[in-house]
C-alpha cells in the first residue's frame, strides 16, 4: 500500500509504521505454517517499515537533469542491501570521473518524466510495482496502473482499428493490431508464441510487400533555433548536421572518451533552424546533454515540441505511391531523394516530410501539427486502401532488427564506442571544427583492430524465440549475449544484435564471424546460428533508395 505519498517526514529514518494486521495476517500465518514451530513460540517482533519503489522497478541513479552536479542514488525497490554497494561504487566513480563506467541507460534518473512525481501517479503505480518485484516479468507484459497519461492525437482512431496499447514512456503506444472480429487482448502471457503472433507477422509482411502506417508520436522532438544553432549542433554531433538545408542526418552524440551518449536525427530546416529527434526513453537525457553543451553566450534556443507534432511513419515499397496521391509535391527519386526534408501539402494540412526509414524499406516520416494529424491520418487511410495496413511497435522492432538498425538504450549504451557499434559510416572526421570525442574516436580508428563489435545474429532454427540476454557461443565458448532481439518474419528465424568480444587479442571482423561454430543458448537449449557485421536483410540498401 502507498504510504505518505505527499511527503515523508524529515525526521523519519529507519523507523517503523504500524502493521495492517488484517491485511498481513493471512500471509504471516501461511509463512509460519511452513515452519510449524514458529506457531508455538510466537512472534517477538514484526518489523513493518516503508520501502521505495520506482515506476519501472529500476533504480534512480545519476546526475539530475535539472541541476548539474546533483547526484541521485535512490529507489532501490526493496533490494537495497543487495544492490547498494554496486550503486555506491558507480555513483562515486561518476562523481570523481565525470561519467559512469558501466551501462546506465536503464537506470539513469533522467529517464523519468516530470509527471511521474505527481502524488496520484505514485500512489497508483507503487502498488503494482511492489507486486511485480518477485513475479515473472513476461516480455509482452506492460504496467497496467497509472495509464493513459499521454495519448497521441490519433489514439481514438487507432483504438477503433483494434490497437493493443502498451506503456511507452507514459505514452499509449500501439503494440499490434487485432484483425476485425478479434479482441486486442493477450490471452495468456508466456515466453512462446502468444495469440497475437500471426497479427504481428501480417503487419511485418505488409511493410515488406506493401505499406504500413505507424504512429510514432511518442518520439522526442526538439526545435533548435538561433544563429549559433548549426555550429553548436555540429560540434555535439559526430556527423555533419550543418551541411545542406533540407537534409536529415543520422548522427550520434559522444562524450570526451568517444563513447555513446545519444543516437538522434538532425534535420536542417533553415540556416538557423534544426529539428532534433530522439527515442522516447532518452527524452530528458538528450535535452540535458544539449543544454549543458551549449556554450555560454551562444545564440541558441531549445524548445521541446514533442507534444506539438504527431508523427506518422508510412513505410514500405508502396509508400511513395500512396503518399503521392495525397500531395502535389513530386516525390520521385530525382526531386525527393533519400534524406530529403521538406514541408509538403497533404490534403488540407502542411506537413514536414522526411524521406528516411528505420525499417529497411522505402518510406517517409511525417511530422504533423497535432491539430491537423487526424485529418492527415484519415486522408492517408482513405487513399491507401488495401495496400496500406496499420502496424504497431512489435513490427517496428522485428523490421528494424532484420535490417540491423540500432536502438540506443537497448542494443547500444554509454560504454560503447561509435566504431564498436558499427556506426563509423555516420562520422565526419574532416568537418570544420571537429566534434566532441573526435580525438578518442580517431585514436581507436588508427589502431585498426577492434576486439569487440556489435553483430547481427540469426537463429537457423525457425522455432525458438529470443528476447535478450541469450548467451552466444563460438566453438562452445561464450563470447557474447544478445542485447536486443525479435523474430525475423522475412528471414525465417529469431534475429537480434549482440556485442561480440574476442578475448584472445584477435580482431572481431567478418572472417572471425564466418569461421568457427556459432550457437546460441535459448532457455537451456543450444541452437545453430549465423552472425554478421552486415545486415542479413538488404545489405546493399537498394530497397530504401528505390
Amino acid at each position: 500500500a502507498a504510504w505518505n505519498v505527499d511527503l515523508v517526514p524529515n525526521d523519519f529514518s529507519f523507523g517503523e509504521i504500524e502493521p495492517d494486521w488484517e491485511r498481513m495476517g493471512p500471509f504471516l500465518e501461511k509463512a509460519m505454517s511452513r515452519v510449524p514451530r514458529t506457531l508455538d513460540v510466537g512472534m517477538q517482533q514484526f518489523f513493518c517499515g516503508p520501502e521505495s519503489f520506482t515506476p519501472d522497478l529500476a533504480p534512480l541513479v545519476g546526475e539530475a537533469p535539472e541541476l548539474k552536479n546533483y547526484f541521485v542514488a535512490a529507489g532501490l525497490n526493496s533490494i537495497g542491501i543487495l544492490s547498494g554497494p554496486g550503486i555506491g561504487r558507480l555513483v562515486a566513480h561518476w562523481i570523481i570521473n565525470g561519467k559512469p563506467d558501466v551501462d546506465v541507460t536503464g537506470i539513469n534518473v533522467d529517464r523519468m518524466q516530470r509527471y511521474q512525481a505527481n502524488p496520484e501517479y505514485r500512489a497508483h503505480r507503487v502498488v503494482e510495482s511492489l507486486g511485480k518485484v518477485y513475479k515473472c516479468h513476461y516480455p509482452s507484459q506492460s504496467m497496467q496502473t497509472a495509464r493513459g497519461v499521454k495519448r497521441s492525437p490519433l489514439h481514438e482512431r487507432l483504438a477503433a482499428q483494434g490497437a493493443y496499447f502498451r506503456d511507452v514512456s507514459g505514452w499509449e503506444g500501439a503494440d499490434w493490431f487485432a484483425p476485425p472480429g478479434e479482441q486486442p487482448q493477450i490471452e495468456k502471457h508466456s515466453w512462446g508464441r502468444e495469440n497475437w503472433f500471426p497479427y504481428w507477422e501480417a503487419e511485418h509482411k505488409a511493410c515488406r510487400e506493401g505499406a504500413i502506417l505507424i504512429d510514432m508520436s511518442f518520439m522526442s522532438k526538439f526545435l533548435v533555433q538561433g544563429r549559433d544553432a548549426g555550429s553548436v549542433l555540429n560540434y555535439i554531433s559526430a556527423g555533419n548536421v550543418d551541411d545542406l538545408e533540407g537534409r536529415i542526418t543520422y548522427t550520434q552524440w559522444l562524450n570526451e572518451d568517444g563513447k555513446m551518449e545519444a543516437d538522434v536525427t538532425v534535420s536542417k530546416l533553415a540556416s538557423d533552424q534544426f529539428l532534433v529527434v530522439a527515442t522516447d526513453t532518452m527524452h530528458r537525457h538528450v535535452e540535458a546533454w544539449l543544454r549543458r553543451h551549449t556554450p555560454s553566450g551562444a545564440h541558441m534556443f531549445v524548445t521541446d515540441v514533442t507534444s506539438g507534432y504527431a508523427q506518422l511513419n508510412i513505410q514500405g515499397p508502396k509508400s511513395r505511391e500512396i503518399l503521392q496521391k495525397a500531395t502535389s509535391e513530386n516525390l520521385g527519386n530525382m526531386d525527393f531523394p533519400f534524406r530529403t526534408v521538406r514541408e509538403i501539402d497533404v490534403g488540407y494540412a502542411r506537413v514536414l516530410c522526411t524521406r528516411i526509414t528505420y525499417l529497411g524499406e522505402l518510406g517517409y516520416e511525417l511530422f504533423i501539427p497535432s491539430e491537423q494529424s487526424v485529418h492527415v491520418y484519415d486522408h492517408l487511410i482513405s487513399l491507401g486502401g488495401d495496400d496500406l495496413m496499420h502496424a504497431g511497435l512489435k513490427a517496428l522492432g522485428s523490421l528494424r532488427l532484420e535490417k540491423g538498425y540500432r536502438d540506443y538504450g537497448h542494443d547500444m549504451d554509454n560504454t560503447d564506442s561509435i566504431l564498436e557499434v558499427g556506426l563509423g559510416f555516420a562520422v565526419d572526421f574532416n568537418k570544420p571544427g571537429g566534434f566532441l570525442g573526435r580525438d578518442a574516436v580517431m585514436t581507436q580508428k588508427n589502431r585498426g583492430m577492434l576486439h569487440k563489435r556489435l553483430a547481427q545474429i540469426l537463429v537457423k532454427d525457425p522455432d525458438p524465440l529470443m528476447y535478450h540476454g541469450e548467451v552466444i557461443l563460438r566453438n562452445g565458448v561464450p563470447v557474447a549475449d544478445v542485447r536486443a532481439a525479435s523474430y525475423g518474419h522475412t528471414l525465417g528465424g529469431a534475429v537480434g544484435l549482440a556485442m561480440v568480444e574476442c578475448q584472445d587479442g584477435n580482431a572481431v571482423n567478418a572472417a572471425f564471424l564466418k569461421s568457427g561454430k556459432w550457437e546460441v543458448d535459448i532457455a537451456g537449449r543450444v541452437y545453430p546460428a549465423a552472425l554478421s557485421l552486415r545486415p542479413f536483410y538488404d545489405p546493399s540498401n537498394s530497397r530504401i533508395k528505390a
